[in-house]
């Protein structure tokens, strides 16, 4: 922080200052209008860390609906045991909020194919979504895909060995790898990946019974009322429709007549997006700098819009693969990023500041939520359109490195470096 500090120092002092303010909101020394938010840490996350200790995975609990290794950041707290859980858990986000900018300064860091612009993203980003930013698990897995991102810059198998952690502690990270190039760096990254996560995975099923019930209880929930389709039943209810509103499976969904449908709706439309993503994989041709970043933000951001859930702290996850796109100067997701960010600022209008709005599908409530999800929507159509441009088509930006499937590159510029 301190070389950071003489290089970029008002960054440095914007990070301090907002992570600050961020600790006093987790801390409720400010009170943060609408819900509880830090409630999910010190009830939900609290009560996981105690069956864990306990030598098994919630069996009865239908809000664990994560992969086996979300143990490990919900049992991290007890490494501290000078502080109470919550606290605790804050204080590793903060830790893990301050690796992530220390990894994003380091990796553009001079170099004319480098740069902070980052390093800036991320240090505005995560003050944007409010308290939820450190009240949740998210932050630390998005630490890990944007080290997993950094790293492949050069080292595919490290890639591949983070991003297969990354999946097992929330199943998005498995995307980081959609945009390696193809030969054997795409071989090296797929197989490492393949194996780290098998390993992985049979070591937490032996340690513990009910590692996999997340799928169980993944597979019946409903239409979080925050998600694209749950759009349709905010305006259903001004029309009759006699569904329900209800805290449901950890989240307050949508139940009742054509939920199912739009469910499975939502389903069809993130297979379609994956069937894009294999299409751009094929044919595309040529590889940069950013490549890998770019296709991983633009797979995220697919998934995200198409899924049933939409919850806030997933915002998170596109903040981190924004500023891993920016500290490439060849990345064409400049445009995607910022409307990634003014979704990101709706996000804190949304939950928690008016939330009760969003419930009762007010006027202003269903305003905040076609905001946020149209800024959602357009920053996928434009990632997608300039990721599909940049591969497939081959216009190429000035001073970008471009590498063919043979791994021929003209007018190549440096990569970032990867962190030691």
């Amino acid at each position: 922080m301190i070389g950071a500090y003489r290089t970029q120092p008002w960054l440095v002092w914007a990070w301090l200052l907002t992570r600050a303010a961020l600790l006093l909101c987790v801390l409720k020394v400010i009170v943060v209008p609408g819900p509880d938010v830090t409630s999910d840490v010190s009830v939900i996350y609290r009560g996981w860390y105690e069956v864990l200790r306990g030598g098994t995975y919630p069996l009865d609990d239908v809000t664990w609906q994560y992969p086996p290794g979300a143990a490990l950041p919900v049992l991290a707290p007890g490494t501290l045991p000078f502080l109470d859980y919550a606290t605790a858990f804050f204080a590793l986000c903060l830790l893990c909020d301050a690796a992530v900018l220390g990894l994003l300064l380091y990796a553009g860091a001079g170099g004319p194919g480098r740069s902070a612009r980052g390093a800036w993203v991320w240090t505005a980003g995560v003050p944007l979504l409010g308290p939820t930013a450190y009240a949740r698990y998210d932050l630390m897995v998005t630490g890990v895909a944007v080290a997993a991102l950094l790293a492949g810059a050069r080292r595919p198998r490290a890639l591949g060995a983070l991003a297969a952690v990354g999946a097992l502690l929330k199943l998005w990270p498995a995307l980081l790898v959609v945009g390696v190039r193809r030969g054997r760096p795409a071989w090296a990254a797929w197989s490492t990946a393949a194996v780290t996560a098998a390993a992985l995975t049979v070591l937490l099923v032996a340690a513990a019974p009910g590692a996999l019930a997340f799928l169980a209880f993944q597979r019946d929930r409903g239409i979080e009322i925050e998600s694209l389709g749950a759009l349709v039943f905010h305006v259903a209810r001004h029309v009759g429709w006699d569904g329900q509103v209800l805290l449901n499976y950890g989240s307050v969904e949508f139940l009742g007549p054509h939920v199912p449908l739009v469910g499975a709706l939502s389903l069809g439309l993130s297979a379609l997006a994956l069937a894009w993503l294999v299409l751009w994989r094929v044919r595309t041709r040529r590889f940069t700098a950013s490549t890998v970043c770019d296709s991983a933000f633009a797979a995220v951001l697919l998934l995200t819009v198409t899924s049933r859930v939409l919850s806030p702290q997933y915002l998170l996850w596109l903040v981190g693969l924004a500023a891993v796109c920016l500290t490439f100067r060849p990345s064409r997701m400049g445009p995607p990023a910022m409307l990634v960010l003014a979704a990101t600022a709706v996000t804190l209008l949304e939950f928690p500041f008016f939330f009760g709005h969003v419930v009762a599908s007010d006027a202003l409530g269903l305003g905040l939520l076609v905001a946020r999800n149209g800024l959602l929507a357009a920053a996928t159509a434009v990632a997608c359109a300039r990721l599909w441009k940049a591969g497939v088509r081959g216009e190429a930006v000035r001073g970008e490195a471009v590498r063919g499937e043979a791994g021929s590159s003209r007018r190549a510029s440096p990569l970032p470096r990867p962190f030691p």
